[in-house]
């Protein structure tokens, strides 16, 4: 099992990953009956597909020899409706670009464009994932 999730009543769930024991809790958003205090489950997918994006890029980045610390991301969410749904996902990484090669650069963003939750999205959401390397 990976995590444990307890609804608390008034749409906030408290979501315990068991290896680690870190929370976090989701709130339904402030269009959907919800308080809006928390990320929305929704939220968390969005963000999902951004440090899934980072990360896999980072694991690259190591055998390279490359840090990508200070990586800044923005994610902004598009819903959709009938039915209720999240459309496009824009993703926009302000990556440190100092002394690495235009090579290397195509190569970490094919490697976060092909990461496990770009792959796992129905194939009618739109990912906006761009890459800016900061020079």
């Amino acid at each position: 099992m990976t995590a444990t999730v307890i609804y608390q009543g008034d749409l906030r769930c408290e979501c315990t990953h068991l290896q680690s024991g870190s929370i976090i809790e989701t709130d339904a958003p402030t269009d959907n009956r919800g308080k809006g205090e928390r990320f929305s489950p929704t939220d968390t997918v969005c963000v999902a597909l951004a440090t899934c994006v980072i990360t896999t890029m980072g694991i690259r980045a190591q055998d390279m020899g490359i840090s990508l610390k200070g990586t800044k991301i923005e994610v902004t969410k598009h819903m959709k409706s009938e039915p209720r749904r999240i459309g496009q996902i824009d993703v926009i990484l302000n990556l440190p670009g100092q002394h690495i090669s235009e090579h290397d650069k195509s190569l970490l963003e094919k490697i976060g464009h092909a990461c496990p939750v770009a792959r796992s999205l129905h194939p009618e959401l739109t990912m906006n994932i761009q890459f800016i390397w900061q020079e």
